[in-house]
């Protein structure tokens, strides 16, 4: 999860209490002002940053819970203040434009407390460099962002990405966007073992290989099935195959009636993903991220159809190609061959507990069969 600070300092009266509204119901982190009276009727539970950008530090920092100082204008560093102010955290505003700032950005962010940095270029180069500089450290950095867009991106910078994202809004709505973009942690799901009760060949069909723009690890896959209430593990081709070289960010999925996963554990048929769009990778611990389709391949292939039942009862079905190479992960990891499959054989899959409408979990009567 990181840091979502939502700055409030250029809102009129009116968006401003909208949004503080919206922000504090989100749980934003932190509220950033110039003005000390905009924290008078916030409650504890969101960090009130006071952050005078280009004006003196006023005199009384109020209820503030941390300013961010700017030496070059404000005249003074964080660790002078902080001996006189020993209640307040301070933190240190840099504005990266050059070689020289780069550094001192670095240098910020490896020995603040916290440190608060904006890049004039839109490259993202030099955050990397500061975020490889500061690996070891134990503050926390905050870049600023133009938009939820931006906002994404600097999540993900070098896989680990800024430790908080700061933005200023533009109308309400913004806040939650912010709050989703900084919320990086994928759900972890309860994977259940699939007992095969019969395999059939079904004849000829469409299937889709889903190419991601991401490395498969060997013990991962995406979730596929027939149903919306039950899923199986397909295998990502990691693993050696005869007469082909590995693919490591293919899953070769299924038929393209079948539903997988994707972000907030919407459902998707394989018809419906393309370059761009999201698809939740899966590993045999139910450990779970996000990654980014990079094409589709829909082709006409044989088809066999697999029947599964979890220990609660639950009858899983997955459609895939009728070929020995498209395989399936079982308990520990184990890779089937979906042509090899018996009754009896063990699978791992995830049963949602809810019915879809477009995708979205809904508690309704939804027959499936």
């Amino acid at each position: 999860m990181k840091l979502s600070w939502l700055d409030i300092r250029s809102l009129n009266t009116d968006l401003k209490h909208a949004i503080t509204e919206e922000a504090l119901h989100q749980r934003i982190d932190a509220l950033v002002a110039d003005d000390p009276a905009d924290f008078d009727t916030l409650p504890p539970t969101v960090k009130k940053v006071l952050f005078p950008q280009g004006t003196p530090l006023p005199g009384d920092f109020g209820t503030a819970d941390l300013v961010i100082v700017d030496p070059g204008s404000h005249g003074t560093t964080p660790a002078e203040l902080a001996a006189h102010h020993p209640d307040t955290e301070f933190g240190r505003y840099v504005e990266i434009i050059d070689a020289p700032t780069l550094e001192e950005a670095c240098q910020a962010a490896r020995t603040e407390r916290w440190s608060l940095l904006s890049f004039r270029d839109p490259t993202k180069i030099p955050l990397e460099i500061v975020i490889a500089a500061a690996a070891r450290a134990t503050g926390s950095m905050i870049t600023m962002a133009s938009d939820i867009e931006e906002s994404e991106i600097i999540c993900g910078v070098l896989e680990h990405g800024s430790d908080g994202v700061m933005m200023a809004p533009k109308e309400v709505g913004e806040a939650t966007a912010l709050k989703a973009a900084a919320n990086d942690d994928e759900p972890e799901l309860e994977l259940v073992e699939l007992t095969v009760t019969r395999t059939r060949h079904v004849g000829m069909g469409e299937r889709a290989c889903v190419d991601t723009c991401s490395h498969f690890g060997t013990d991962e896959g995406i979730l596929v099935g027939s149903h919306s209430k039950g899923m199986v593990l397909c295998v990502s081709e990691t693993h050696p195959l005869p007469y082909m070289p590995t693919r490591p960010f293919r899953v070769n999925a299924g038929a393209i009636h079948s539903y997988t996963l994707g972000s907030d554990e919407r459902t998707s048929y394989l018809s419906e993903l393309e370059a761009g769009k999201k698809v939740m990778a899966v590993d045999v611990k139910g450990q779970t991220r996000l990654v980014t389709v990079g094409r589709v391949k829909i082709e006409t292939r044989p088809l066999i159809a697999i029947d599964a039942v979890a220990p609660d009862g639950t009858g899983v079905n997955l459609i895939l190609q009728d070929d020995w190479h498209v395989r399936v992960l079982g308990p520990g990891g184990v890779v089937l061959n979906s042509t090899e499959l018996e009754p009896g054989d063990i699978l791992l899959g995830y049963l949602p507990s809810e019915d879809r409408h477009v995708g979205y979990p809904i508690d309704e009567f939804c027959l499936e069969k």
